[in-house]
């Protein structure tokens, strides 16, 4: 039995429809109960449980093969400290299952304590769950491809992709289909100890890049418009970000700008399959029945 945390979001589902997939039981812990019937109509076992109720999280994983693990991203208060207090509420209730194998989101640049705003919240959180099983694997994954469905809206209504990242730099990104097949597999290999593993997508892409392969989907010219640093701010708050999240989501753009969303060479280093166009065109299809 492998347990994945975060299945309705964009990583634990990919990783949970890769285990079923692959044939394996999987138990999915979800935060409310009438999450649940898209999963059971998977064959996959729902268990309910918060991630700061120790005591419920230790009961969903007792038994488990393996656990994939997550952070989940802020939507609200101070993101340092949930990252405290969801990261010792996990590791505690690891340790009390006796679970024997835990692979746990991350992403490149977590090497960084500071300067990356919200990715420092991962390094936090690695060091809170570093050896929480005598099997740990941090998946340090690149730059989400479906984190652009958020700004996706002008793209389709105005052939623009505002984007807060220079438009020529490169950086690691991969498709949230690839992290699900990456942890599915890292979560079915037998090792001992700590490992980190990061990953990327088939190359690395920029901005333009993303603009391009919307634009091949489209079958239109997309521009990519970087929005000026002095403006960020305001927009987040115009879209109802709060201003905590907001401001660890800004230092993480701030920190890839100053180039510290890197690859470690101490580093595991694996590149998923699926071509930025194909991730794209998934986007696409997501967004624009609710853009018409």
């Amino acid at each position: 039995m492998y347990v994945v945390l975060g299945a309705n979001g964009r990583a634990g589902g990919e990783v949970a429809r890769a285990l079923i997939a692959g044939g394996e039981a999987v138990r999915v812990v979800l935060h409310r109960k009438e999450q649940s019937d898209k999963w059971t109509a998977l064959g996959a076992e729902v268990a309910v449980a918060s991630m700061e109720d120790v005591g419920a999280m230790a009961a969903a994983l007792t038994g488990a093969r393996a656990a994939f693990l997550l952070n989940p991203p802020p939507v609200s208060g101070d993101p340092y400290q949930l990252t405290e207090e969801i990261g010792a509420a996990l590791a505690d209730a690891a340790r009390r299952a006796g679970l024997p194998k835990a692979v746990v989101l991350s992403s490149i640049g977590a090497q960084h304590a500071s300067g990356t705003g919200v990715i420092a919240t991962l390094n936090r959180f690695e060091a809170l769950l570093d050896g929480v099983a005598p099997a740990t694997a941090f998946l340090r994954s690149g730059y989400f491809v479906e984190t652009w469905s958020e700004v996706a809206q002008p793209v389709l209504s105005q052939s623009i992709l505002p984007t807060f990242i220079e438009p020529s730099q490169k950086i690691p990104m991969v498709s949230t289909i690839d992290v699900g097949r990456a942890a599915a597999t890292v979560l079915r290999e037998e090792w001992t100890g700590k490992r980190i593993v990061e990953l990327g997508g088939p190359e690395d892409w920029s901005a333009g890049d993303v603009a391009s392969a919307f634009a091949d989907v489209l079958g239109r010219p997309v521009t990519a418009v970087l929005v000026a640093p002095e403006e960020r701010a305001a927009l987040l708050a115009e879209e109802g970000v709060p201003g905590e999240v907001a401001d660890a989501l800004l230092g993480m753009y701030e920190g890839i700008a100053n180039g510290l969303f890197t690859r470690q060479d101490s580093s595991e280093h694996r590149r998923g399959t699926i071509a930025l166009a194909t991730a794209i065109e998934r986007v696409v299809k997501t967004v624009e029945p609710a853009g018409r």
